[in-house]
């Protein structure tokens, strides 16, 4: 990271031609007075908020579609009839997808224009999502799910760039900042509730039916509002740089999803581990080089940007780790019914609402991310340190509800600044790129979540029964092996804070630069 910290967004911008330097051009047709063709025009009416609303409604689909099928999985097995060993595939197809494409999808969304990437994600999805919900075999289900990830990597850039250039007023855009990260952090928990509900009183295949009715909302207000975007001239796309992007991140994901199954010392899993981080050290070396890189590397090496997308790593791990092992335990432990296994994350999400609240319209400008985000990733530990707690014939108010809360406050802190920080600062031509690294960031911090939370859940349960051979049934162990993983997750939150603190800036260092250059805010 550079040492260079990077001036905070949050304070009121002003176009003055000072605040330009050699790699952050000013805002000069503004500064004279006549628009500036970065910033969009809805920005200035009360479309604006009506455009958050689509932008909202996209972003909680491809969010939620991380977790909806999670509880839909049971019944399209009986109903399609693949094997457990399988059923991962329906989950980590997508994932892959999403994840590994992201970074291509930003930058396209920069190459092509973000409205057309926008409204293009918004079309494949449904699609997609139609074909899965049809799918008359597995096969056809996992390819569905794939290309479902594929169009929502295009889709998730867009919407932060897209929300970012729509929002040019400071208060404004913290409090729109902070709706969007409610929706972001939050969309997982609902997906897990709604999910139940369509389960339970419809089918499984309504758990992909239902994206159909938030793309054809969201598209027919993309269309009806959103101005276009003007793309970035004399740029290519990166096609080494996007192979070896792509590749990387796919074989990390593959590698990491198939640790559950194989083990982490599997030849399989080392593979494609070894391999992804192969392509990816390739890849820095190609982006030094190239002409129009599809990742410029000061994106990430902005000590304030690097440190965000940290965040949002360690929240992406936390969070999807939690509703992995949560789930299996309010099912398979407690007996909760699909319905009821949803609701119980709703502490989760008022914790995720309350949070994003605070830190985006009060906190975050006060305190600055030197003490936002390492306290809200300690106030995570805690939650998750909480959850040890929990036990066969576990009381979930008292050891799971006050728990989900303090989770969702403390992963909320971390997300809103990646969030707000994430693309601060980028040059226009890059700020989808430095969007999608901040879903990305996430992506893969919630894929890496799921396989190593569960394959430590998973060893210790099966070390359970060897030791404990006269154990009265598999609760137990499961519950032993749920209590190992979250001891592990608390230490991993512990060790987020202690990290993101140290990357950050003193705030103020920050604020200071911010006062001498009023302009350096989030660029459109």
């Amino acid at each position: 990271m550079t040492g260079e910290p990077y001036e905070s967004p949050l304070p009121r911008a002003a176009s003055t031609p000072e605040a330009a330097g050699p790699d952050r051009p000013g805002p000069a047709p503004a500064a004279a007075g006549r628009p500036d063709p970065g910033r969009s025009a809805a920005g200035q009416d009360g479309r604006r908020w009506l455009i958050l609303a689509v932008i909202g409604a996209a972003q909680l689909m491809v969010v939620l579609d991380a977790t909806i099928v999670n509880i839909a999985l049971p019944s399209a097995q009986r109903a399609l009839g693949f094997s457990a060993t399988d059923r991962q595939w329906v989950i980590t197809a997508y994932a892959l997808a999403f994840g590994g494409l992201l970074l291509v999808g930003g930058r396209l969304s920069d190459l092509l224009g973000r409205k057309r990437m926008f409204i293009a994600g918004l079309a494949g999805f449904a699609v997609a999502s139609a074909a899965g919900g049809l799918a008359p075999d597995f096969a056809v289900l996992v390819i569905a799910r794939a290309v479902q990830g594929t169009f929502g990597a295009l889709l998730a850039p867009s919407a932060l760039a897209l929300l970012t250039t729509t929002f040019t007023e400071a208060r404004e855009r913290g409090k729109a900042l902070g709706i969007f990260t409610a929706i972001a952090g939050g969309g997982g928990a609902i997906g897990l509730l709604l999910g139940g509900v369509l389960t339970q009183y419809l089918s499984w295949r309504w758990c992909l039916y239902v994206n159909i009715i938030f793309a054809a909302a969201a598209l027919a207000g993309a269309i009806a509002l959103i101005p276009g975007h003007r793309p970035s001239r004399g740029a290519a796309v990166d096609v080494p740089g996007t192979f070896l992007a792509a590749g990387g991140l796919v074989a990390i994901v593959y590698g990491l999803s198939e640790a559950s199954v194989r083990g982490w010392g599997g030849a399989l899993t080392i593979g494609l581990l070894a391999g992804g981080v192969a392509l990816l050290a390739l890849f820095v070396l190609v982006e030094r080089r190239a002409a129009h890189p599809l990742l410029p590397l000061a994106v990430v090496t902005d000590r304030i940007r690097g440190a965000s997308y940290l965040g949002a790593a360690v929240g992406g791990i936390g969070i999807i780790g939690t509703f992995l092992l949560l789930t299996f335990y309010f099912q398979a432990v407690l007996g909760f019914s699909p319905v009821l296994a949803g609701a119980a994350f709703l502490p989760f999400i008022a914790g995720v609402i309350a949070g994003s609240s605070v830190v985006s319209n009060v906190a975050l400008s006060r305190l600055g991310p030197k003490v936002i985000v390492p306290g809200g990733l300690l106030l995570a530990a805690a939650g998750t340190a909480w959850l040890t707690r929990i036990g066969p014939a576990g009381n979930y108010g008292l050891d799971v509800a006050p728990a989900l809360v303090l989770i969702g406050v403390g992963a909320s802190c971390a997300v809103v600044t990646a969030f707000t920080f994430g693309p601060a600062g980028a040059r226009p031509s890059d700020t989808g790129v430095a969007a999608a690294l901040v879903n990305s960031s996430n992506q893969i911090g919630g894929s890496i979540g799921a396989a190593l939370l569960n394959t430590i859940a998973a060893s210790a349960a099966a070390a359970y029964v060897a030791s404990h051979p006269a154990a009265p049934g598999p609760a137990a162990a499961t519950v032993h092996g749920a209590v190992t993983a979250f001891t592990v997750l608390a230490a991993l939150f512990a060790a987020g804070a202690v990290s993101t603190g140290l990357l950050h800036p003193r705030r103020a260092v920050v604020s200071a630069r911010s006062a001498q250059r009023p302009a350096a805010s989030i660029r459109p």
